[in-house]
This record gives C-alpha cells, sequence and structure tokens, in this order.
C-alpha cells in the first residue's frame, strides 16, 4: 500500500444535511409492500425498516444517519431513492464523485471520529454536531483522493469475499458430511418419483385422523423467560419463530414435529422445542423424517392461505378440523413416495447450492487477481 496522506474536513463543508423527508402516517400505512425502503432509526439492515409502494421523498446516492444515537453506528449508504423517518438525517454530497465505495470509506471515517469518548446518551449525534465533526480524509495535491478511497475499499470488498466464501464452503462440507448429503446424485428411484410427480394419486386427510390431536403451546411472557438452550416458537417467519433460547421449566414438545402458528404457516422441526399458546404442534414424530417434511408443506398449503390473521387466530382446533391433500397408494397416504420426492429434491437443491457457492468463490478470485 503507497503511504497515505490524509487532511481534515468537516461534514458540513463535503454534505448538506437536513431531516429526511416522511410521510405523516402509521408504518402501516407506509409499509404496503413494493421496492421503495423506508429508511428509520434503526441500526441493522441499512436502517431499512421496510418497504412501500409510496412515492420516495428522498434522492438516493447519498447518506442517512439517525441523530437520536451517540454517533455513527447508524450511517448508512442508500443506493435508491427512499422514504424517510422522524430523526433520520440526509447527508447530500456537495462533491464529485461520489459512489458506494466513497460513501462507505466516508462513513467509516466518521464511525472512528465518532467514538464514544466524544459522544454519550447525554450528548447525541444530533444535525448540529454532524455538521461540526471532523473526519480524516486520504489527499493527494492537496484534494481528496477519491481514487485511492474507491480501490482501498474495493480490495478490502475483494478480500473479505473470499475470506466469506472460504468459510461458507467449509462450513456447508462439514455439514454435508454430518447430514451424509454429500451424495447428491439421483437413485433410479428418486429420478422416477420426480418424472411421475404429475401422474400421482392424491387423497384428502383429516390431521386429527391420521396423527391425533393437535397440541397447544403454553404462554410465557418475554420478562418470565431465563436464558438456556432449548428454543422456544411464537409466531413469526423471522428465524423460523424461534423468538429465543429458554432454561425454563416448559412443556417440550419432540423433534420431528410440525408446528402452526397462529397465522397458519406451519414449520418442520427436526429438534426438541417449546412453544407458546400461539402455536399448534402436529403429531408427526412417527413419521419416516422426509415424509415428516412432505406432510409440513401439505399442512402449510391448506392453512395459510390467508384464511388466518390478527383478527383470526389459528388454533390448536383448526389444526384438528384442517384436511390435507397426499399421494396415496391404495387409498392410503403414501409415505414411501413422500421420503423418495423429498429426497430428491433435497438432493438437487443441496447439488445448486454447492455449484452456486463454487461461482461465486470462482468469480471473487477473479475481482481480486483483476484488482491487484
Amino acid at each position: 500500500m503507497q503511504a497515505v496522506k490524509w487532511g481534515e474536513y468537516t461534514l458540513g463543508d463535503l454534505f448538506e444535511i437536513n431531516p429526511t423527508k416522511y410521510y405523516p402516517l402509521s408504518n402501516e400505512k407506509i409499509l404496503t409492500g413494493g421496492d421503495v425502503p423506508l429508511v428509520s432509526n434503526q441500526s441493522t439492515d441499512n436502517g431499512v425498516m421496510g418497504f412501500s409502494s409510496l412515492k420516495p421523498l428522498n434522492c438516493g446516492n447519498t447518506i442517512t444517519c439517525s441523530d437520536t444515537t451517540i454517533g455513527a453506528d447508524t450511517m448508512f449508504y442508500q443506493k435508491n431513492d427512499f422514504i424517510g423517518y422522524s430523526h433520520v438525517q440526509h447527508f447530500i454530497p456537495k462533491f464529485k464523485p461520489f459512489n458506494k465505495k466513497i460513501a462507505e470509506f466516508i462513513i467509516s471515517s466518521c464511525r472512528i471520529a465518532t467514538l464514544s469518548k466524544y459522544y454519550d446518551y447525554g450528548h447525541k449525534f444530533n444535525r448540529e454536531k454532524m455538521n461540526k465533526t471532523k473526519i480524516q480524509l486520504p489527499i493527494n495535491n492537496k484534494k481528496i483522493d477519491f481514487d485511492f478511497m474507491e480501490s482501498f475499499i474495493a480490495e478490502l470488498e475483494a478480500q473479505h469475499i473470499v475470506e466469506l466464501e472460504a468459510q461458507r464452503t467449509a462450513k456447508l462440507e462439514a455439514y454435508l458430511s454430518v447430514t451424509g448429503l454429500k451424495d447428491t446424485q439421483l437413485s433410479l428411484q428418486e429420478k422416477e418419483a420426480l418424472r411421475d410427480f404429475d401422474k400421482l394419486n392424491w387423497g384428502e386427510f383429516n390431521l386429527e385422523v391420521l396423527f391425533g390431536k393437535s397440541t397447544r403451546g403454553k404462554r410465557l411472557k418475554s420478562a418470565d423467560r431465563i436464558p438456556g438452550k432449548l428454543p422456544f416458537v411464537t409466531a413469526g417467519e423471522a428465524d423460523e419463530g424461534i423468538s429465543a433460547f429458554i432454561g425454563n421449566q416448559v412443556h417440550v414438545f419432540s423433534k420431528n414435529t410440525t408446528t402452526i402458528d397462529m397465522f397458519g404457516s406451519a414449520k418442520y422441526r427436526n429438534y426438541e422445542y417449546g412453544g407458546d399458546d400461539h402455536v399448534a404442534v402436529v403429531h408427526t414424530e412417527k413419521l419416516p423424517m422426509k415424509a415428516a417434511i412432505f406432510v409440513t408443506t401439505a399442512i402449510h398449503k391448506s392453512s395459510h392461505n390467508g384464511q388466518f390473521d390478527y383478527g383470526r387466530n389459528f388454533y390448536a382446533k383448526d389444526a384438528d378440523n384442517l384436511d390435507i391433500m397426499l399421494p396415496i397408494n391404495n387409498g392410503q397416504p403414501d409415505y414411501k413416495k413422500m421420503e423418495l420426492i423429498i429426497s430428491a429434491v433435497q438432493k438437487l437443491v443441496i447439488k445448486d447450492v454447492v455449484l452456486y457457492t463454487d461461482k461465486k468463490i470462482k468469480a471473487a478470485k477473479e475481482v481480486t487477481v483483476n484488482d491487484n
């Protein structure tokens, strides 16, 4: 790396800093889906709370930062036009060129300059302080060296990608070895199962008749949860509905079972877990694992069609009344066929993951070679 000369600049000299423009509406009315980011005060996911179909109010290729924090931890580059939020400031550059790499270099300098020794919860990083904040940037002939900033960030990114993908590959290899999934070649039976999928005979079955009465979890308030190792399942899609790992004495549900949350979303569980009162458990534990996974998909298809929401929750009694469609043989569920189908799909997915990982590593290495 060449010797670097540094110059000092205030953010107010580099950027026009003003509050972001936002809609005076509730989050529910803004987060309507779409592709327009809503940038909030959060310090994760680039500050993006969600997406909207409303018109963007702020230009992209800029930087945002919350003025309610003690430093620049909520400072992020925004590529696209976006909707703002109360207490989020908008940094519009006064200079050119400006792009993601230059923004990331400046953001890193800002985070260094706003360590906690300068700010605390009584002295927030507000707009006045933002304008006065001094940062160090590389210079060449007494001007900001944008070329150096871009090449420096590009090199870091390339190195990080290679290291990250190498780690992922090692983890993937270890996982495939432990789970016995290294062999991704389809057997003759698996090929036939996929080929004849459209020719399957299907039958309708009631869940209670197949697996007995479903079980409802028991409520456990967040404040009462003791940290531990048992997954505790609640309603929601994030982290497969696991909201915490607890050490409380609760009813432990068996692995190889299926949960259905209050919205009708079904998930297969191949581990022991606890569940709250918004979770119904279907007792598929006597089925072979891959057959249970197939049954879970059939349950999800039947229960997750928008008929359950905050106004009408899914409960264990709803599971007992639920009818699902399954492949049949002589009028009975064909669990052998279900196992073959899931096994084949699993192998195809794993094969695609391995190929995708190999391509990403190869591309990352090529980027590194070309940049050097």
